[in-house]
This record gives C-alpha cells, sequence and structure tokens, in this order.
C-alpha cells in the first residue's frame, strides 16, 4: 500500500469583507468546524466610512485544502474578495510587538544595546522597567523575544501578522 502525503505550506489570505457584526465569528467558526488552525488573525477597517474590512489570516494547509479554504470563504455572503497572497506572488509581511523587560545595573543596558541592534523604540520606562516597541518579520520578533528573555522579559503582546501585496495593484 502507497500512502500520499501531501506538504503542508503556510498561506497569507487577505479577505475583503462587509464590516457587520458576526462576520469574524462566522470566518473563524468555518476554520474551526473543519479543523483548520489560524496561526494569526488581524482586523481592520479598510474605507473611509468603515463600511469594508480586511482580515489577514496566517493557516498552514496542502494545496488541495488550501483551495477548499479559499472556496469556502468565497462563498460566505459579506466576503467581497479572497486572495491567497503567498499564491498571488511578492508581498511584505509584518508583525508589531510590545515587549515589557524589567532588570537594573548591566541587564538594563543589555536591554538597551539589543533593542538598538533590532531597531525597537522604548515606548515606556521606569526606573526598573522597560516597553520596547518592535516591527518585522515573525523571526525577527522571536528572535528579538528570545533574547529579551536572557535580560529579564516580563511579558510580550503581538499584533498577529499583517501583509499587502507588492506593486501597483491591490490584492
Amino acid at each position: 500500500m502507497h500512502i500520499k502525503t501531501e506538504t503542508v505550506e503556510r498561506h497569507t489570505l487577505a479577505v475583503i469583507v462587509d464590516n457587520e457584526p458576526g462576520i469574524l465569528a462566522r470566518i473563524a467558526g468555518l476554520f474551526t468546524a473543519r479543523g483548520y488552525n489560524i496561526q494569526s488573525l488581524t482586523v481592520s477597517e479598510i474605507t473611509q466610512d468603515k463600511a469594508v474590512s480586511r482580515i489577514t489570516i496566517v493557516t498552514s494547509a496542502s494545496p488541495p485544502v488550501m483551495e477548499q479554504i479559499i472556496a469556502q470563504l468565497d462563498r460566505l455572503v459579506p466576503v467581497h474578495k479572497v486572495v491567497d497572497l503567498t499564491v498571488a506572488g511578492d508581498h511584505v509581511e509584518r508583525e508589531l510587538a510590545l515587549v515589557k523587560v524589567a532588570g537594573s545595573g548591566d541587564r538594563r543596558i543589555e536591554a538597551l544595546r539589543l533593542a538598538e541592534v533590532y531597531r525597537a523604540r522604548v515606548v515606556d520606562a521606569t526606573i526598573s522597567s522597560f516597553v520596547f516597541e518592535v516591527t518585522g518579520t515573525i523571526s525577527k520578533i522571536d528572535k528579538f523575544v528570545e533574547l529579551m528573555g536572557e535580560v529579564g522579559l516580563v511579558e510580550v503582546a503581538r499584533t498577529g501578522i499583517v501583509a499587502i501585496a507588492r506593486g501597483r495593484e491591490a490584492a
């Protein structure tokens, strides 16, 4: 017997929807009901009148499953468009994190030095702690958080991925 294995790939989806109550729950429910995992989810209004929102979803699936996810999202009534940015071509992905670090003496100095290397901004400071704002790729933020763990990491808050296609055209 030969078992066929399909490769699971990470995909970033841009979903343009009417901004109405319950749409996020319906989309999350679609993933949950079918056993799909959402690795990152961000939502923002994208029109002046606040009538349309963009939902950015990061998930992993095999190509046939990804086609199924996109088709099911497309069938939801308030969904205008679904674009798999991963397949569509070049795109830019970023995440923002707030990282709280406590410490004194050499640990405090090292935290500031690392923040400078990672281009993190100090957005709050007390005598015993800092809150840094860092933006970038998932791997950059993961590494920054890992390093801050060695100098007094207290807490991390992350936004999730935002992504946009490169070039002149909208997703």
